[in-house]
């Protein structure tokens, strides 16, 4: 049952993002009884797994430690195939949740925010979509996800292309027909390295264009079985209680040995289980040291080296795909399936940017230094401006009207990776500075804190909820001490470094979802104190 509409406004929440936090937030906000409508830039729901539909794309979190677990129905009710879903079996899912939650009707696809605006006296925002829909909500929740905005590389002449071009990102409907066609890749980041092995059985030839390599391992995918699914059923209550206290969101346990307390024979096959591994083990069920000891990261790194020339036959190429720049998860790792393997193919050749740099896209093809090839189809796995490319591009304007994309010019300036100080009940959960890890479980943690606000506000009769400038402070502060910690360095896109002119900042919270908690428990502690400005309750009431 909804309370009803707040006069002077079409809704009181307004999600904007049918992802997974979006969806999740639609629901919630429902529950809890107010009016909730959402809006998204598709033509159906995923987010991620809506837009990201090429070949290969594949989840490398374990299928049922993402999707929801807020419902033992919901979660019974589907039957994950593999560990790591690909994109067809992500996208059902999300459907199958949206019609199971009876969300659909709630939901206006093909409707891209243009702009956000905030009007003070009446303390609600005035959303304006790019199909003419216009919405005032009471509360603004901006689920837009951090891998969201496309980028492209800054090259001259891209769009004369007169092939057929596509960004992973933004990738269509239809499957693009790669059938003995000359094919470029450009970029080895986790999208390329899935499309590359996907497609390079179709092609007449594939030309992989890289700038930097990353330490690529395993994903380590299989079916789940009968037997599997009936033990994460009847384990259901187990399962979602393991990954509500995970630090990391997974499953997978921390190991307390370190790296040189084991000889090198031991170590050595303690490698190879970590090389097989599946997924995000091989980061956090690792040595205890693997990622704060130098000569520890050096030692895993020279086995993985070892592993690619093993695999890769052509040494020249080897030596190409390791990386030199970075240790073991100072970028966030790929997981592959067939990835190296693929470069034996003769099909395939391998294009070093540093050495022979892009110079310029033509009608025919790609031009380097070394000389122009010319190609059917380019797949731009280029990436994307990660954390906060999405929300710096929706036109939001805070109190007085403040640009959002200014207020962050220096890198962004959140509370929680929620909020922001002047821009009243503008949520923004799944974005910059959330934690770290398996993203659907923080920011299950983040809606859960925006609803019970959202309540608390709706029982004190305050219409605006704001961030004190002094707790968004301590959150930066925090955010900018931890990230020496951090095992990524400021070559990595958790810092912007893939995106021209973004200024370097981190844009994970390197505390972690210990500290989310901690600190959204000192705000519930406290009622929100200051959150709820005085004076606007008193108006109110």
């Amino acid at each position: 049952m909804t309370h009803g509409t707040a006069a002077g406004t079409d809704v009181e929440v307004l999600v904007v993002g049918a992802g997974v936090t979006g969806i999740h937030q639609l629901y919630q906000a429902r529950e809890a009884g107010f009016t909730a409508r959402l809006l998204e830039a598709g033509r159906g729901v995923g987010g991620v797994w809506y837009w990201n539909r090429y070949p290969g794309a594949r989840l490398d979190s374990e299928s049922y430690t993402y999707g929801y677990l807020f419902s033992k129905e919901l979660f019974e009710g589907w039957r994950w195939q593999e560990r790591f879903a690909g994109q067809p079996e992500n996208e059902g899912y999300f459907n199958y949740a949206v019609d199971r939650l009876g969300l659909r009707e709630h939901i206006r696809f093909g409707t891209r925010v243009t702009s956000a605006v905030y009007d003070e006296p009446s303390a609600t925002w005035l959303v304006r979509a790019s199909d003419g829909t216009s919405v005032r909500a009471r509360f603004l929740v901006a689920a837009t996800g951090v891998l969201s905005a496309p980028v492209f590389p800054d090259v001259p002449g891209r769009t004369d292309f007169r092939g057929v071009a596509h960004h992973t990102g933004l990738w269509p409907d239809e499957p693009v027909d790669f059938r003995g066609k000359r094919v470029a890749v450009v970029g080895t980041g986790s999208s390329g390295v899935q499309v590359i092995p996907a497609i390079a059985d179709e092609v007449a030839s594939l030309t992989v264009y890289q700038r930097t390599p990353n330490w690529c391992t395993p994903l380590g995918n299989e079916p789940i079985t009968e037997e599997q699914q009936a033990e994460l059923t009847a384990g259901f209550a187990q399962l979602r209680e393991q990954l509500h206290e995970s630090v990391s969101g997974f499953l997978h346990q921390f190991r307390e040995r370190r790296t040189f307390e084991d000889p090198e024979e031991e170590r050595r096959a303690f490698y190879e289980r970590m090389w097989n591994g599946p997924g995000f083990s091989k980061v956090i069920s690792h040595y205890a040291d693997m990622l704060t000891d130098k000569a520890a990261n050096a030692d895993w790194c020279a086995f993985m080296a070892d592993k690619i020339r093993g695999i890769v036959q052509d040494p020249a190429t080897a030596e190409l795909l390791i990386p030199r720049d970075h240790g073991w998860a100072e970028k966030r790792p790929p997981f592959v399936t067939g990835y190296y393997e693929t470069f034996n193919d003769p099909r395939v050749s391998l294009v070093d940017l540093r050495t022979t740099p892009m110079v310029r896209v033509t009608e025919q093809g790609i031009e380097t230094t070394d000389g122009l090839r010319e190609f059917d189809v380019i797949v731009w796995a280029s990436g994307f401006d990660f954390g906060t490319g999405a929300l710096t591009r929706m036109g939001v304007r805070g109190r007085d009207g403040l640009a959002l994309e200014d207020y962050w010019s220096d890198g962004p300036r959140t509370f929680l990776g929620l909020m922001s100080h002047g821009f009243p009940n503008f949520f923004f959960p799944g974005g910059p500075h959330g934690a770290a890890g398996n993203n659907p479980r923080y920011a299950e943690d983040q809606v859960d804190f925006i609803t019970g606000a959202l309540i608390h506000a709706r029982e004190m009769g305050g219409p605006v909820i704001e961030v004190p400038a002094d707790s968004e402070e301590r959150w930066n502060r925090m955010v900018a001490e931890l990230a020496a910690y951090s095992s990524f360095g400021e070559h990595s896109y958790f810092y912007g470094a893939n995106v021209a002119g973004k200024p370097r900042s981190f844009l994970l919270n390197p505390g972690g979802r210990p500290k989310l908690r901690e600190v959204m428990q000192e705000v519930l502690e406290a009622q929100y104190a200051r959150f709820l400005p005085v004076g606007s309750v008193q108006e109110a009431q």
